[in-house]
């Protein structure tokens, strides 16, 4: 037994002596279950068996539970607890991967919240899982939570955004057609703004809200998701097609077979291509910079800084203190840019590596997890049955 499974074993016990101790003793034993730390079985307090399905839940419109256009479906897994009646409902957004609902950490996720007590749904937010920030997958986030409350009989539900799906949740939340159907936001790990953090993907460099600038070396991740995002912006009419496919096979870690996809571009796409896989930002940020600026006006719409007047869910925010793929700064800027009185908790932590928990916590740290989740589980449950 490790002495990092013993300390955060201890934390749970403390959580039992505390108020509210339920509340906090499920969320502690919800996260034991994520990061597999358990204890002397402590992991399975209040936990309940889930069955996981894959299905097609009706998309429905905004006025009386009628389709959005006939036909139309979200295709997505379930997870539900069982023997639990009248379960509250949470819509889990994936991040920018080509699993999607079926990547190993995702699944494992889901499965956590809902052993909690709380039916899951997984949508397939097919953009994200192409490496594209779209406007339209904030539509699929809403119609999912419009459906879920259908399906779980309530008036409303939570929404939980991972890596960029957070900031399209917040402001999924913040549309009107959806806003009535999103009760509360989990967004781990989420943009604020996509032009800044593309910015900081080339120069390591990103704005704080109060003015600074926080200097970090950015995840090579980054650079390759925004060419694979722009690649007409890069690449010759003729080169743009297997240039989409040879990024996208970088980005599935598949390295020789994109070296070998990457063969089939002009000289000219080839040699711009490689400078991309060796991570010659240095080489590629006038380039890169021009293309942001040219789709600045593109970017703004699936970001939140400017779009969250409408927010009136309660939100919670959690990233992790050193994350190179979307900086901690974000997160702050969001609190700045929420409506007043819509922030529930915010915790930027090193207990979390992006979306991952990971690091060395101090049990502060840990807590303010904890208790965050507390809050996520109490918001949960306050919404009563619709009795539909």
């Amino acid at each position: 037994m490790t002495k990092r499974r013993v300390a955060f074993g201890l934390l749970v016990v403390l959580v039992f002596l505390m108020r509210p101790a339920w509340t906090h003793a499920r969320a502690a034993a919800l996260l034991l279950r994520f990061s597999q730390d358990d204890v002397h079985g402590v992991a399975s307090f209040g936990a309940h068996d889930v069955d996981d399905e894959v299905i097609d839940l009706p998309a429905l419109g905004f006025a009386g539970g009628a389709p959005a256009r006939k036909g139309d479906s979200i295709r997505g897994r379930m997870y539900t607890p069982r023997g639990v009646s009248d379960a509250p409902g949470m819509v889990v957004c994936h991040g920018v991967h080509h699993l999607g609902i079926d990547e190993p950490r995702m699944m494992k996720f889901a499965r956590a919240i809902a052993s909690a007590g709380i039916v899951v749904f997984t949508p397939e937010l097919k953009e994200l899982a192409d490496y594209r920030i779209d406007k339209t997958t904030i539509q699929t986030i809403g119609h999912a939570a419009v459906a879920l409350g259908a399906r779980v009989h309530r008036s409303g539900v939570g929404v939980l955004g991972l890596s960029f799906a957070g900031g399209l949740a917040l402001m999924a939340a913040a549309d009107a057609e959806y806003a009535h159907a999103i009760d509360f936001v989990v967004a781990v790990g989420a943009h604020d703004d996509l032009e800044r953090v593309a910015r900081f993907f080339v120069t390591d460099v990103i704005a704080e809200p109060g003015g600074g600038e926080l200097h970090l070396h950015a995840h090579d991740y980054g650079a390759v998701v925004l060419v694979h995002m722009y690649a007409q912006s890069f690449f010759s009419a003729r080169d743009v097609p297997n240039a989409r496919d040879a990024l996208r096979l970088w980005l599935w870690e598949k390295f020789d077979e994109a070296r070998e996809a990457a063969k089939k571009l002009t000289p000219e796409g080839q040699e711009k291509i490689a400078l991309v896989f060796d991570h010659r930002e240095d080489v590629l940020r006038p380039e890169i910079e021009r293309v942001i600026a040219a789709h600045a006006d593109e970017m703004k719409h699936v970001s939140p800084h400017e779009s969250l007047a409408g927010l009136r869910a309660r939100v919670f925010l959690l990233h992790g203190e050193g994350d190179t793929v979307i900086p901690a700064s974000e997160t702050r800027w969001l609190v700045r840019d929420a409506p007043d009185g819509t922030i529930a908790r915010a915790v930027v932590s090193r207990a979390i590596v992006h979306v991952d928990l990971e690091g060395t916590p101090t049990w502060n740290e840990r807590y303010d997890i904890v208790h965050l989740l507390a809050g996520v589980i109490d918001a949960a449950n306050a919404e009563a049955p619709s009795g539909n």
